[in-house]
């Protein structure tokens, strides 16, 4: 089953007018969505739903038997009005999913700025973190949080653009992230790059949502960093406004 992906080409819708076409329990699936499926590190969006003046909360939302299958979470499967052709409408908590897209573009500015492969890492609203693989080195959180807000202010542009399986497997250097799998959709990889085309920044597969410049992201600090073994480092970022 397959829902069309509003998040996908512009993150900041915050609802939606959508019909249902799938009803289990307190499963939900729609015929389009904004709300964002757990997955590539980002938390699936919470929110609301709404039919004939009432408004039924949504505390879950994850991926079902292919990418493009979402699947909605009521807080509790009793006495809801959702059945299939009901159009309803979808309202995402906006101040988390943009605390959780401004995370997840300054994560990527993180590893434009440590060399080292990516073997784990979660965004959250209130603090986010990239496991990297360093041989050897040691990082600093004031040198490291003094070139991330360089970038930041920069008010580089962050944009999105795709390039075949077969060109991604040209170039495995772009895959910096060995636990998640390349996003696919259609045959094609779905590339976040930040910064011009001719000299980008980070360039990346990335499935998840983000802000549209670095500067919308402000202010954020290496809050810590632990050492996870004997070469892996694991560096947390947080929002400097909290």
């Amino acid at each position: 089953m397959q829902t069309e992906l509003l998040f996908r080409t512009d993150p900041t819708l915050p609802r939606c007018e959508a019909s249902v076409t799938a009803v289990e329990g307190r499963f939900v699936r729609l015929d389009r969505t904004v709300f964002y499926p757990t997955g590539g590190g980002q938390p699936g969006d919470i929110g609301t739903f709404s039919l004939d003046g009432r408004t039924f909360p949504v505390v879950d939302t994850i991926k079902g038997d292919t990418p493009d299958d979402v699947i909605h979470l009521l807080a509790d499967e009793a006495d809801h009005p959702f059945r299939v052709g009901a159009t309803i409408t979808a309202a995402i908590d906006w101040p988390r999913r943009q605390r959780h897209m401004r995370m997840h573009t300054a994560l990527h500015l993180l590893c434009a700025v440590i060399e080292g492969d990516v073997t784990g890492g979660q965004i959250g609203a209130e603090r986010s973190r990239l496991d990297f693989n360093l041989p050897s080195g040691v990082l600093d959180k004031d040198e490291l949080t003094a070139r991330l807000n360089e970038l930041i202010a920069a008010a580089h542009p962050v944009e999105q653009q795709s390039i075949t399986a077969e060109e991604l497997a040209a170039r495995p250097e772009l895959v910096r992230t060995m636990s998640v799998k390349p996003p696919t959709h259609g045959g094609c990889v779905r590339l976040v790059r930040i910064g011009p085309a001719e000299a980008p920044v980070d360039l990346q597969p990335c499935g998840g949502t983000h802000v549209a410049n670095t500067a919308e992201i402000g202010r954020v600090e290496v809050a810590k960093i632990e050492n996870k073994g004997r070469q892996n480092r694991r560096v947390y970022l947080v929002l400097a406004d909290g």
